[in-house]
């Protein structure tokens, strides 16, 4: 007997420790992501603080310490490193005007290198009328800068060639408010006007952004078929069969059967939308403009309608087993639930990051004034008093 109960409380005690372990691993995974966003989070913090040490430090030189702020500062222009070129200017406005070998500043390197952080920095002045007027050596204006193909490391943030291609002509739109009329078609001195030069720097880009839209659309739209013909038969052949008599079916009066229906006909729908949607990406044109808002909109709602009507199929399948199957065992819906939100969850991980790209660069701007939460006048007392921080911090040590 003393024997007996020892195994079993050993055999308990192993199984705790495997159930403890399971679930260690387990939180180890779902929370290494905010760890190492934590990771991250503080890092910055302490770059920033380094940052604001170091400038301090130069603007204590004075003139002495000319020339310290060229290369960081034009190399954080490139990099969209707004943090530190904020930190810069703040102990130093007049480096806004450094210029490089070629004679771009901050602003023009920011057009060239795609980086709207830095970029957005002309709303915050009164130097608009300067970037206007602006032409170097080539007589390129900035509209002619904005027309250059991205850097390759720019461009594979974004995913898909399309998006890519979207990104490329938002910021021509968003440069083209800038320039003077007369601006727009100007040409340098290789007669090319702003528009040749983006039409010949991403004709490339054009045709890699219909192909990958074009493979996109074909294999999203045999899914969308697919669905289509399934949930079709499933309205005409409902579960557990119509009534001889009148023709009505038999369960019609049962909470899962209505459950059925519903999730049924919104999964047909929702396909048959989603299929027309990927057919009309298969006829466009595929022209320039056509990828800056047009055929991300279409390509957004055929994969919402998509993931709608694989939700709603997968509904109406567990309410058909639940139904038919099951003898109105509620703690059956816990298997089938479990088993259907499999395929959901497969195509939410796969293609919902594509669906929130899709989402922000087509309806959120990059471009403009920054938030009244962002209000420099805060941002600029918050560095003053972290700057007496760390001057006494620094001065203890």
């Amino acid at each position: 007997m003393i024997t007996s109960s020892f195994v079993f409380i050993c055999l308990l005690l192993e199984f705790i420790c495997f159930v403890y372990l399971l679930l260690w691993k387990a939180a180890e995974i779902l929370f290494a992501p905010i760890k190492r966003i934590e990771k991250k989070k503080m890092d910055l913090d302490v770059a920033k603080q380094i940052l604001r040490y170091v400038c301090s430090e130069i603007s204590w030189l004075g003139n002495s310490g000319g020339g310290l702020y060229t290369r960081p500062i034009l190399e954080a222009a490139c990099q969209n490193a707004y943090e530190v070129v904020h930190g810069i200017l703040y102990f130093s406005s007049k480096e806004i005007d450094i210029t490089n070998k070629s004679g771009y500043d901050i602003i023009h390197l920011a057009i060239i290198n795609r980086s709207e952080k830095i970029y957005n920095l002309i709303y915050d002045g009164t130097r608009k009328n300067r970037y206007r007027l602006y032409k170097d050596s080539y007589e390129n204006n900035i509209l002619h800068l904005a027309g250059r193909l991205a850097p390759s490391a720019v461009l594979n943030q974004r995913t898909g060639a399309a998006l890519q291609l979207q990104r490329e002509l938002q910021w021509r739109e968003e440069v083209k408010k800038f320039v003077f009329p007369t601006y727009i078609t100007q040409e340098n001195i290789f007669k090319e006007t702003p528009n040749m030069v983006f039409t010949m720097a991403h004709k490339d880009l054009v045709k890699e952004g219909e192909q990958w839209m074009k493979t996109t659309a074909e294999s999203c739209s045999i899914t969308a078929a697919l669905i289509t013909t399934i949930v079709f038969a499933a309205a005409i052949t409902v579960p557990g069969g119509t009534n001889q008599e009148k023709g009505t079916p038999l369960f019609k009066k049962e909470s899962a059967f209505i459950i059925f229906a519903i999730s049924d006909a919104i999964s047909l729908f929702a396909s048959s939308t989603a299929l027309l949607v990927f057919l009309s990406i298969l006829t466009a044109r595929f022209a320039e403009n056509d990828f800056l808002v047009s055929l991300p909109r279409r390509l957004f709602i055929g994969l919402f309608a998509l993931l709608l009507s694989t939700t709603s199929m997968m509904i109406a399948f567990s309410a058909t087993l639940f139904l038919v199957f099951c003898d109105k065992k509620l703690w059956m819906l816990v298997p089938i639930s479990g088993l259907a939100f499999i395929p959901i969850a497969s195509f939410v991980t796969l293609q919902f990051p594509l669906m929130v790209d899709l989402f922000k660069s087509t309806y959120l701007p990059i471009f403009g004034k920054k938030r009244k939460g962002d209000d420099p006048i805060l941002v600029r007392t918050f560095d003053r008093l972290m700057r007496i921080v760390e001057e006494l911090y620094f001065d203890g040590l």
